[in-house]
Parts: C-alpha cells; structure tokens; sequence
C-alpha cells in the first residue's frame, strides 16, 4: 500500500513525457536498484526520480522484488551506485540481511544503501544506523519527493567521492605493480606489449591496443615507425611497420600522438604519448567509450611513472644490440649466433645444418696489406654470403675470420660454398682471392643447447684443418669422443708429470768402426699404472699442443745433465747424451738461457749434451730455429738433425743449420736391402760427408742392415741389433758391459 502524501510534494512525470531537456545535458548515468515486494512502490518511486539528473548524469532504474533476488541481481553487476532498499519484505528483516550481503559477501563498499520502511517500528532507527553502513533510514511516509530527491543526490555525489577515493587508492597500487613489473622487462617488445596490456588494466578494458615508435628494433633513430609491442588482435604485428596494420584510423591518431607529444581522448578510442628525454612512443587503445576523468588521471601518473622505465629499457636494447650484433657486418655475432642455434634446434628442423666457415691465411692479408683491407674483405665476404644465401640461412660473424650460418642441408653444401669462393673478392683497391674451410653439424644429430651445438661445428672445423684430403668434415659422435680421450690423457699427463711419475730411459748409441758405446738419446717414457707405458707417438703430440711440452722438455735437460754428470763421476767421461727439443721449446722466450744455465748448473761439458730436431721442426719457423741454434753451438753444445729425408727438406736451410751430425731415419734403414732401397741412405752418408756431418743411422735391427750401412760410410748406429731403450740403472750396467 502506497502511503498518502501531499500532492505539491510529488510532481509525477507520465512515463511518457519528454526529458529531452535534461538528457541532452548529461554525459553517463548513475545505475539505481529498487527492492521492495510492492511492485506500485516501483512505480511511484521510478516517475518520482525519472527527470533527475546528478553531476550531468540521468538515473537508470533496476528492480528487484525480494532480497533474494537483489543480492543476485547485485552479484551479477558491480556498478550500482545507489540501492533503495525495503526492509520488510519476505522476512521482517530481509532488508537488513541483505545489507549484510552487499557488504560482507560482495564487498560491495562503494555502492550506497538507503533503507525504506513501512514499519517505522520494527527496527529503531538509531539502532539500524549504528549497526549497519547505510546513508539514510526512512519511513515511506516521510520520504516525499523532495526528500527523495535530496536523498538521492546527497547519496549519488558519496557514492562518486567513496568511489574515486578507493579507485585512486587501487589505481595507485595497480601503477605500482605494473610499474615494478615493466621495470623487472628488459626486452623492448616485452616492455612495449606490457605498457598495452598494463594500461588497458588500469581503466577496465581488454587489452587491444598497440605502441609504436620511431625507432629501429636496435634502437636506433629512423623516420619508419614500428610496431614495438602489442596485444589482442594485433599481436601478430609485432616488430612489423605500422602500415602492415592497414587502419588508416590507427595509422592518423599515432602519427598525430608522436607528432604533437599530448594525449588524444575520443569516444572511439585512446592514443596516449609516452615520452621520454631522447625516446617517444604512441600507445593507441580501442575504448569504443569515452575516458572517465580519474581513469585519465591514472594513465597521466602511470605514463610519467614508466617514462623513464621506457627511456631505460630502450636503451638497453641499445647495449644489447651491441652486445649481439657485430659491428662490422652488422650481421649476429657470436652470443646471438649460439641463440639462434638453440632456436632452430629446437623448432626441430630436421634437414638443418651449423656451419663454420674459416677463411684460409685471413692474418696474411692483415699483416700484408693492412686491417683495413681485412675489414673490407670481411665486408665482402659477408655481402657474397647474403646475396648467394640470405633468403635461405641465417648468417653470422663467429671470430674474426670465422663466419658462421644455418640453413637447409641441401642448400648449405660443401660444393656450394667452394663456389662462393672461385672468384675473387674486392677489398679496396685489391682483388683478393681466397679460400675456406668448412665445418658442418646436422642440428639433428646434435644438442638443443646452442654453445653445445657450436662446441661441435668446431670439432668439424678443427678436424677439417688437419684434413688434407678435403677442406670439410661433418660433425660426428666418434669425433668429440676421441677429443674427450686426448683432454682426458692430457689431464692425467699433468697430475702423472708434477707428481714426478715421468721416466728418462735411453738407447745407446755405437760407433760402426770401434763397436764401442760414444753416446745416447734420451727417450721419454710414461708408465701406466697398472704396467706398460704410453706410446710417445700419443702424448708427446699431446704435450706440444698443449704447451706442457716446454716444461716437460726443461725438465728432460736437467734429467739429461744429471745424468751425465753421473756418467763422468763413474769414469764415462766422453759419452754424450742426445735431448729431443720440439718447436714450443723454441718458441719459448728463455728457451736458449734455460739450456745454457741447466749446462753451467750441473757442469758439464757443452760438447756432451746434443739437442736432436726434426725437419718440420725446422721448417715450422726457420728463423727462430737456426738463431737459437746459432747461439747454443756457439757455447758449445752439439745439434743433430733428426728424421732426416722423411719432410720436406729444404736444402738451403741446411745449409744455414749449426749442425753436427745427421741421422737418417728407419723407415730408409727398413728399405735398405730392397732394391734401390739403399739409394736414399746413401744420398744422405754422402751429404753428411760432404758437408762435413758425422751421421748415424737409426732403427738397425739386423746384421744384414749394419753390413749395408757399414759399406756405406756411415759413422754411427742405434737399434735393437744392439740395444733396447732402458732406464738408467740398466743403462749404467750394460755400459759396464761394454767396457769390459
């Protein structure tokens, strides 16, 4: 039952009657609920209230005819600002319990409640006010319309004061989050597509939107915008220019944004300027609604916020682009080259193949013709790489001469590289022809980490180098497994040498016309422990490669001239003693002092320690080789050539050599009773002589050997016919032996 009231009290509106006058002012709506079980309270309160406007804004009215039924209705909508609540309605305290819901269980506290009653006495008003947070308790009876009205506004204008209040409290703590969490980004796109998404958030949009910048993805200034980051339906665009989005609209408002550097609201969408001291970015949103004045003052704050995030990020992907690109062929370096493994391994291409391409004698153009020619033939080389392969394989910058790409096996072949390199490239003002070595690894039968994949291309590489049959090599398991087997052996050598397991053992050396002992070479051994020994021909490469050879090499001298001071306090004063010295050993800055202070220290005779080297040796640097030499025999110490005629001989560098003596090697001793097969020996007997060399011939093992050599005019012999290598006590017992 409607309570009367006083007819000037309520001025009804049909619900027909025009309200363009007031509606034509306001700009958005404040959304009311009635509750209450009679449904002409409805009615009247609805044609009461339907020509009100507060803050610019109409009323729109929702009904719910028991409390059940507004608490549902108020789940289902959040954005009630007022609710008119009856409080008898299936229950005498309906009202109030839903009350309790719209606060307690939905957290509805921005929303306002005004109690109505026909029952002025079932709930006090005094106690209802203190126990529950409502805006007003009246009884129908005293709420005329202009009270209604004055109830409504003072309730309408709390409502927009609580909201704003806690939306600014939640939108601050919404900049803070996003702003931390953009922070945490270091990619640009990660940044950029996080500034979208974090900003749709803030006013309650889905995220469809995108940021764009005048700058390359290095971060380099450009007239050409780019899609830096994007979210919902334009999320495929990334990196893209923005033309390839194909929205005139879009294309205008950024253009406009980045032009003018200030914020553009319309009832279409958002573009918004993220500026920053020496970057700028446009950030376009489709809102399809106007922009709420507090939501724009949250995306002022949150801009201002991230601008300097923006300024930073952007200038690490400066410092990262530096970081993976290379700066000479502006192609991926060696970083970003191993990531780029990783990710097609990954995508699990299976016919894709690494390869390393190293370009032959690269040191020779710089050191002949200058790094700036280098440069250019780099240059060159990488623009023939991208014209022949570019639209079919990634292409990289490894080394200094190195280049590395990926790409198909059928098009990355080995022949189809040799192509590449028939003509020669055009560096300054040179035409520079040049060749390479290949090594390949199939992603497939590889690791999917990229520096384990690139760890492999190596392999093949370094295999290739020594290959001299062929300029490449596949990758294969049985590859890393053989150099896993030589660190592992060269690891053993170290701990087996500093723990002092290393043996000098020594074959003696016989003059052919007296039969007598006149000398011996020192001979390297390595025991194992469970019995027998390392072959020299293993680890003696093993130790120059590594370098522990010029250690290893002091220590056979000091060895070699304890021994032979022990040898003269027996009474053995004329014996000498033959060291093997390798290439390391004369690289070696103090190599010549080092033998010359090992010589004064333990006092012995110069003329009694001989060092032995090969050709290669030789051959490797002869300047190097015959100074040192020069110096070392001008103390006195002897030099013989050893495996002579096996390299490749160089007559005149013999010639420079301050040799003593000339050993010819077994393999021609082996061949000495075929037919001709004394010839070589002989050729050598007879340069030794006229050259005025003692010569000794190695690997004798029959007496039909030593016939043959004898007849030659060879001077001195070594070989099983006449004693093994032996350790140094079995040493001194055979050459007591001998005296006798």
């Amino acid at each position: 039952m409607v309570p009367e009231a006083n007819p000037d009290d309520f001025l009804f509106l049909a619900d027909d009657e025009d309200a363009s006058e007031a509606t034509d002012h306001t700009v958005g709506e404040w959304q009311l609920l009635i509750v209450d079980d009679d449904e002409e309270i409805h009615t009247v309160t609805k044609l009461a209230l339907s020509d009100v406007v507060v803050e610019g804004r109409k009323l729109v009215f929702h009904h719910a005819y028991s409390g059940k039924e507004a608490v549902q209705f108020l789940r289902d909508h959040d954005n009630i600002a007022l609710v008119l609540l009856d409080v008898v309605m299936e229950t005498d305290d309906a009202g109030l319990k839903v009350v309790e819901q719209i606060r307690d269980e939905l957290k509805l506290e921005d929303t306002r409640i005004i109690l109505r009653t026909g029952q002025p006495g079932y709930a006090p008003e005094e106690s209802v006010i203190k126990e529950y947070d409502i805006n007003d308790y009246k009884t129908k009876t005293e709420l005329t319309r202009s009270k209604l009205v004055t109830t409504i506004i003072a309730s309408i204008r709390s409502y927009q004061q609580i909201r704003t209040i806690n939306q600014n409290r939640i939108g601050l703590q919404k900049i803070i989050n996003a702003g931390a969490n953009l922070l945490e980004q270091h990619s640009l796109h990660e940044f950029s597509e996080g500034v979208v998404t974090q900003i749709a958030s803030l006013i309650g949009l889905d995220a469809e939107g995108v940021l764009c910048a005048q700058i390359e993805d290095d971060g380099s200034n450009a007239d050409t915008i780019y899609v830096l980051g994007a979210a919902g339906h334009y999320a495929p665009f990334i990196k893209c220019r923005l033309e390839r989005i194909d929205n005139k609209r879009i294309i205008h408002q950024i253009n406009d944004c980045l032009r003018s550097k200030r914020n553009i609201f319309t009832e279409k969408d958002t573009t918004l300027y993220l500026g920053a001291e020496h970057h700028g970015a446009a950030v376009y949103l489709e809102t399809n609604r106007a922009i709420e004045d507090f939501d724009r003052q949250l995306i002022e704050v949150f801009l201002s916020n991230i601008s300097v995030g923006y300024e930073n990020v952007t200038l690490f992907q400066q410092l990262r682009h530096a970081a993976y690109i290379d700066p000479l062929t502006k192609t991926p370096n060696r970083n970003e080259f191993t990531c780029l493994l990783a990710d097609t391994r990954q995508l699990g291409a299976q016919d894709s193949v690494a390869v390393l391409i190293d370009i032959n004698h690269f040191s020779d153009v710089n050191d002949g013709l200058g790094q700036e020619v280098g440069n250019e033939l780099l240059i060159a080389i990488t623009q023939r790489l991208v014209q022949e392969f570019g639209n079919d394989a990634q292409i990289g910058r490894i080394g200094a001469d190195v280049f590395g790409m990926i790409g198909s096996e059928q098009v990355l072949t080995p022949q189809a590289l040799d192509a590449l390199f028939l003509e020669p490239f055009q560096a300054s003002e040179h035409s520079l022809q040049v060749d390479a070595t290949y090594g390949f690894c199939r992603l497939s039968e590889s690791s999917e980490q990229g520096l384990t994949i690139l760890k492999h291309v190596y392999i093949a590489l370094n295999r290739a180098k020594k290959n001299i049959s062929r300029n490449y090599e596949f990758y294969q398991q049985q590859m890393e497994d053989e150099t896993a087997e030589r660190l592992a052996l060269l690891r053993t050598l170290r701990q087996d040498f500093a723990q002092d397991r290393l043996q000098l053992w020594f074959q003696p050396q016989i003059c052919l016309k007296s039969r007598k002992v006149i000398g011996m070479e020192a001979l390297l051994r390595w025991p194992q422990q469970g019995g027998g020994f390392v072959s020299p021909a293993v680890f003696i490469p093993l130790a120059e490669y590594s370098g522990l050879i010029v250690e290893i090499g002091a220590w056979v001298l000091q060895q070699a001239c304890m021994q032979l001071k022990e040898l003269e306090r027996l009474g053995f004063k004329e014996l000498r003693i033959a060291v093997n010295v390798s290439m390391p050993q004369f690289r070696s800055p103090h190599f010549v002092e080092s033998v010359i202070n090992c010589v004064t220290e333990y006092q012995v005779k110069p003329e009694l320690l001989e060092l032995e080297i090969t050709e290669s040796v030789v051959m490797d640097d002869p300047k190097v080789v015959i100074s040192a030499l020069k110096e070392l025999q001008s103390f006195g110490i002897k030099v013989a050539i050893d495996d002579f005629g096996i390299g490749f001989s160089s007559l005149s560098y013999l010639q420079q050599l301050p040799l003593d003596r000339i050993k010819i090697d077994r393999a021609f001793v082996n061949d000495i009773e075929k037919p001709n097969g004394a010839a070589i020996a002989e050729t050598i007997v007879n340069l030794g002589k006229r050259l005025g060399l003692h010569t000794i011939a190695e690997g004798v093992e029959t007496v039909a050997q030593e016939r043959v050599i004898l007849a030659m005019g060879c001077d001195e012999v070594q070989g099983f016919l006449y004693a093994k290598p032996m350790a140094k006590d079995e040493l001194l017992a055979f050459i007591k032996q001998q005296k006798k």
